[in-house]
């Protein structure tokens, strides 16, 4: 089985990538009921594990938006990513209960978020769901917005300082 072919295909490089697009209209045409979330996703560790699980359970199907490496430079300073998009792309299209992963460079996912619709947008940790970039979009068009608590002691900053000191 040619697994890099498989994990590949799992991978968007924009949200208008016309692949993409296909993919949401058969899910939609399925009647799937679709998950959104989006991060940096830089180092994984077990409290991303936990959170994708979790929402991945929420629904049919997972789509994960993850910030370009010049949008995590924006978002989290000059020395992040860790891992390049690439690299970070790969390690999450590689769990099965993947089902997309689409890279966005703006500094929130609002524009990707306008063209998947989803019914469930989720996030993790203490946001307030109004607070949540794209909540507006999801809730106008039905869908619901679902905080996931972060488990606690782990965070890639955390891992970084660890591996500094």
């Amino acid at each position: 089985m040619d697994y890099k072919a498989i994990i590949s295909k799992k991978i968007y490089s924009s949200k208008d990538d016309i692949e993409f697009s296909r993919l949401l209209a058969f899910w939609r045409f399925k009647d799937k009921k679709i998950v959104f979330t989006n991060g940096c996703f830089d180092i994984l560790h077990r409290g991303h594990f936990e959170y994708l699980m979790q929402a991945a359970s929420l629904g049919d199907v997972l789509i994960i938006g993850l910030n370009t490496d010049d949008s995590v430079k924006r978002l989290k300073g000059i020395h992040r990513p860790i891992n390049n998009e690439e690299s970070r792309a790969i390690a999450l299209a590689s769990l099965f209960f993947v089902h997309a992963v689409v890279l966005f460079s703006e500094d929130t996912p609002t524009e990707l978020i306008k063209i998947v619709k989803p019914h469930i947008l989720v996030k993790g940790g203490d946001y307030k769901a109004n607070e949540i970039a794209g909540y507006d979009i999801v809730t106008q068009n039905g869908g619901k917005v679902e905080i996931i608590p972060f488990i606690d002691g782990y965070s890639s900053t955390k891992i970084i300082e660890q591996i500094q000191h």
